[in-house]
């Protein structure tokens, strides 16, 4: 029986290209999430580490070394029921740094690109005897079943449609980009084929061949010598070797670690598979002693590796014999697939990039694309040769042990990224060089054309019974030097940071630094001499998305976070080693100044959050102390904030949110220049001065005046080395007014006093002067009498004038109820003034302008506001010539209302500029004034919590409007401004 070339390439394509429409229509989303995202699908997805050795190595190794060949699984399941201590780890660092790969893992941990350059270039090595055992596999099978056909040709075909797949699919998306679900869907079905033929075949060949388990037993029975390899103890070094060589390729192999962690749907997925892939792997192990067993029984003519295929020959079913084709076709191209497109990303990041560093472009994300659809070309390429030149000569154990040996050289260091944080980049360096150096001369140097070298040189050849001792010597000089170099040498600060992200259970303490940007359009700018603008533009704003920050950036915290999600975001671009470089040196910090900045609090109250549920034991205990401390801060009744030495607000309490109308999460993080500006010149006067306590602090907030008590404590010392300040604020607004009333109740009953006096003393004789002048009117005709009388009785009028404004002052406060006060419009307030001075008769031939804006506004009495400008008014119009103008003009400035009343007239000598607001004291001519109407202007101002100026001569834009020689006089009046809307944050 056999089949046509032509038939098999029709078989293999329809496969291939079934796979790319399932991956297909997943990535268009016609698949169900749920169904995509399921643990099960991960699971399966890690089958594509069995390869090609499911189908096929796994029986010749059962004819060599019998239940041996099960060290190919055991190793890998042990890592995996290890998953909490050793895989989990890793995926936490990956997702939290985009590290897609064991090469940008070691150049992160170790801070070098040499690091992440050597692990590349020894995975490629390494990894090119795994892909030539699947070519190989591929091009045996298919010209076993189309004897016509070259195994070179096929293995050439295999490989172009290898890449066409990749390139296609795999290496389409853009790097950094979400994991590509199509392909997992696509190998998780791969794996799914690959069990369900073995079973299969299994199935067939017990009951077909040996009538079921009874029948196996008594051909066993009577075949001892056949089943000789599954009697003999499992005591030999190999079977320990290739073990330990499967273990650690949960870590190591370029394509297990890119399933495992970069196409990771969640840390539950993991935990599913430290249980599902031992149980997938079980089951496809199940099936190989019976198909070794049946191609036995079967004498079939080919090698016990090819039994899969060769039973089928002899069974004469041509449908089981495509199926197993299949599978070992299906089993290739998964695991050539995973591993060239994991392979391509290393060392586009670690050997393209470092020698090509990207360009500002107008697509860098393309040219990234194209560079590693070249590169997948070229390791299959690589691949081809290999397998021409060597593996084609090498049998299945051979080419994958050379393959484990060469990347178990990479065990100790990915061990020292989670568990010895002392290792350092040159122990690393010099480790992987020895055991890699010793791996190339003992083991791939006697499987080549070089072999003869060895022998020209006196030195023995080496065959696969021992190449378990040369494996085990590389790894321990390996681990030996890696050890001795990193004791005996200096670890940089770098190297200490990334180990302490790396550690199991440690947490970073980065510094709080100021960047030399201030903004994240800032980043933009920075980042496109690098990337191009759009590239800048993209990346920037990619993360502010995932960091929930608004589109323009101001805080320095947030912009920390901002700077580091950046780094993280174009690692997965381009490496870790590329981003960091580009982002040191395009978004750089301030040198320090002075002791050094204090440790990012923020960062580590948000990593201790994050480990809230991992936290046991003292650890616990010490971080609900932590918490315990922290809200009790939180909940003071008092309003306290904690600032840095650099002005940067580290903690702003709930009873602060609750005074200043100022959430804590828009300024933890950011500078005190981001406040408002009445708080940060109060705050920051306070910080930076030597008061330790400062009372009755005046802020006029909303049009209404505030009064505080400043509380300011250092923090530096021993065990606070950082530095900064907590302010204590206490809102003593309610105690003033208090006290204030009562200021005002006491200057009421005495002034109520003196005026009940004045009036009770006063009053009758006046009345009694006033009837009699009014009598004297009735008893005389006389001219000069009646003359005398109308002056007496305008005497006793203005007397009264005199006790009536004495009694409008007592009745006066600095302080009236506040619930009184409503917004009043200071435009509306002067035109009504100006209308009530106008109906005196001198007003009449005087101009009035008024210039206040119509949204000017003050919280107050608008009546009493009225009285204000009445009294101001008409001392204006008193001071006035005729025909000459008033003018009266309003602004805002901050947070206060300025009104200015501007007159013509001859102006106040300065000797009397220091009494005009006494009580009784007038500059007017005698009978022209009281003396209290600018005493009442300046207490119903004092009441608005106001402050009133004059200035005479008028200075400024108020002299201007001054008739010629006349001097003038200006009275300013500022008041706190009415403001509708809610404050917000100022930007820094």
């Amino acid at each position: 029986m056999s089949f046509s070339l032509t038939t098999l390439i029709l078989v293999s394509l329809a496969y291939l290209l079934l796979l790319f429409g399932l991956a297909h229509i997943t990535e268009r989303g016609l698949l169900p999430a749920r169904w995509v995202r399921r643990p099960l699908v991960y699971v399966l997805s890690l089958g594509v580490y069995a390869g090609i050795w499911a189908v096929y190595g796994a029986v010749g190794m059962a004819e060599e070394f019998g239940f041996g060949f099960l060290a190919y699984y055991i190793g890998i399941s042990g890592a995996f029921l290890l998953a909490p201590v050793l895989l989990n780890p890793i995926l936490r660092i990956g997702r939290t740094y985009q590290l897609t790969s064991l090469a940008d893992l070691f150049a992160f941990r170790y801070r070098s690109q040499w690091a992440g350059t050597l692990v590349t270039l020894l995975s490629g090595a390494a990894i090119l005897s795994l892909l030539s055992m699947q070519i190989k596999a591929v091009a045996d099978t298919a010209s076993m079943l189309a004897p016509d056909a070259s195994p070179q040709l096929i293995g050439i075909l295999f490989s172009i449609a290898m890449v066409l797949f990749t390139v296609l699919f795999g290496a389409r998306r853009e790097q950094g980009s979400e994991s590509h679900q199509g392909l997992v869907v696509a190998i998780a079905f791969d794996s799914l084929v690959k069990l369900a033929a073995m079973l299969l075949l299994g199935g067939v060949l017990l009951f077909s061949i040996f009538d079921g388990p009874a029948g196996l037993d008594l051909w066993l029975a009577h075949n001892i010598a056949l089943s000789s390899p599954f009697g003999e103890q499992l005591d030999d070094g190999s079977w320990r070797a290739l073990m330990l060589m499967s273990f650690a390729a949960a870590l190591v192999l370029p394509h297990m670690y890119h399933m495992i962690f970069s196409e990771n749907p969640s840390p539950q997925a993991l935990a599913k598979a430290s249980w599902g892939l031992p149980l997938y792997l079980l089951m496809l192990a199940l099936p190989v002693p019976i198909i070794l067993w049946g191609g036995m029984a079967l004498d079939a003519p080919v090698e016990a590796s090819y039994f899969a295929v060769g039973a089928t020959f002899e069974l004469g079913s041509p449908a089981l014999t495509l199926l197993m084709y299949i599978a070992g076709l299906s089993a290739a191209s998964g695991l050539v697939i995973v591993s060239t497109l994991a392979l391509a990303g290393m060392v586009l990041n670690h050997v393209v990039l470092p020698l090509k560093p990207p360009r500002e472009r107008s697509d860098i994300y393309g040219w990234l694309r194209w560079v590693k659809r070249m590169l997948v070309a070229a390791i299959i390429l690589a691949a081809l040769v290999f397998y021409e030149w060597v593996g084609s000569k090498l049998d299945f154990a051979t080419l994958g042990i050379l393959a484990l040996a060469g990347v178990l050289q990479l065990l100790p260091g990915a061990l020292g990224v989670i568990y010895w944080p002392e290792g350092n980049r040159k122990g690393l360096i010099a480790g992987l060089i020895t055991g890699s150096g010793i791996w190339a001369l003992t083991l791939v140097l006697p499987f080549s054309y070089t072999a003869d070298l060895l022998t020209y040189f006196g030195l023995p050849m080496v065959d696969v019974s021992s190449s378990h001792i040369y494996a085990f010597a590389s790894l321990t000089l390996n681990v030996c030097v890696f050890a001795l170099v990193s004791l005996l040498t200096e670890t940089s600060n770098e190297e200490d940071s990334a180990a302490q992200s790396c550690s199991l259970g440690a947490l970073s303490r980065p510094q709080r630094r100021e960047l030399l940007s201030g903004s994240s359009e800032e980043f933009k700018h920075q980042l496109a001499k690098p990337l191009g603008r759009a590239v800048a533009q993209r990346e920037v704003d990619r993360a502010l998305m995932q960091l929930r920050l608004p589109s323009v950036e101001y805080r320095p915290y947030q912009l920390r976070r901002l700077r580091d999600q950046i780094e993280v975001n174009l690692s997965g671009l381009m490496g870790p080693s590329v981003a960091q470089d580009i982002v040191k040196h395009h978004l750089g910090f301030k040198p320090q100044a002075g002791r050094g900045s204090g440790q990012d609090i923020h960062y580590i109250e948000k990593a201790l959050g994050d480990y809230q549920s991992q936290l046991t034991g003292l650890a616990g205990e010490l971080d609900n102390l932590r918490r315990h401390y922290r809200q009790t801060l939180q909940n003071l009744p008092i309003a306290a904030c904690s600032i840095g030495d650099d002005g940067e607000i580290l903690m702003w309490n709930h009873a602060m949110d609750e005074i200043t109308g100022i959430a804590a999460e828009d300024v933890v993080g950011a500078r005190l220049a981001a406040l408002p500006e009445q708080w940060h010149e109060m705050l920051e006067d306070f910080v930076d001065g030597q008061e330790v306590h400062r009372y009755k602090h005046r802020l006029d907030i909303k049009g209404r005046p505030r009064w505080f008590n400043l509380h300011k404590s250092n923090l530096s010392g021993p065990d606070h080395p950082e530095g900064g300040s907590v302010v204590l604020v206490e809102d003593q607004t309610e105690t003033r007014l208090l006290e204030d009333e009562l200021m005002h109740s006491e200057r009421l009953a005495s002034v109520g006093r003196l005026a009940a006096g004045v009036a009770h003393e006063v009053g009758n004789p006046v009345t009694g002067i006033s009837s009699l002048a009014q009598n004297l009117k009735l008893e005389t005709d006389n001219p000069d009498i009646l003359a005398t009388a109308d002056q007496i009785q305008q005497q006793t009028r203005r007397i009264s004038r005199i006790l009536q404004s004495l009694m409008n002052f007592a009745r006066s406060g600095n302080h009236a109820p506040a619930n009184r006060y409503e917004p009043v419009t200071l435009h509306r307030c002067i035109d009504e003034s100006i209308n009530l001075v106008s109906l005196s008769g001198k007003g009449r031939s005087l101009q009035y302008r008024n210039d206040c804006p119509g949204d000017l506004q003050v919280l107050g009495d608008e009546q009493r506001l009225v009285q204000v400008f009445v009294n101001l008014l008409a001392n204006a119009r008193d001071a006035s010539p005729e025909g000459s103008l008033i003018s009266i003009s309003g602004k805002r400035e901050a947070y206060s209302a300025i009104i200015e009343v501007v007159d013509e007239g001859a102006g106040i000598p300065a000797d009397q500029l220091d009494h005009i607001f006494e009580p009784f004291y007038t500059t007017k001519a005698p009978n022209q004034g009281t003396g209290l109407g600018l005493s009442l202007v300046y207490s119903i101002v004092e009441e608005h919590y106001g402050h009133i100026q004059v200035e005479s001569p008028a200075t400024g834009t108020a002299s201007e409007n001054s008739a010629e020689g006349m001097a003038g006089t200006c009275v300013r009046l500022r008041l706190p401004a009415y403001e509708a809307e809610t404050e917000t944050l100022q930007d820094e």
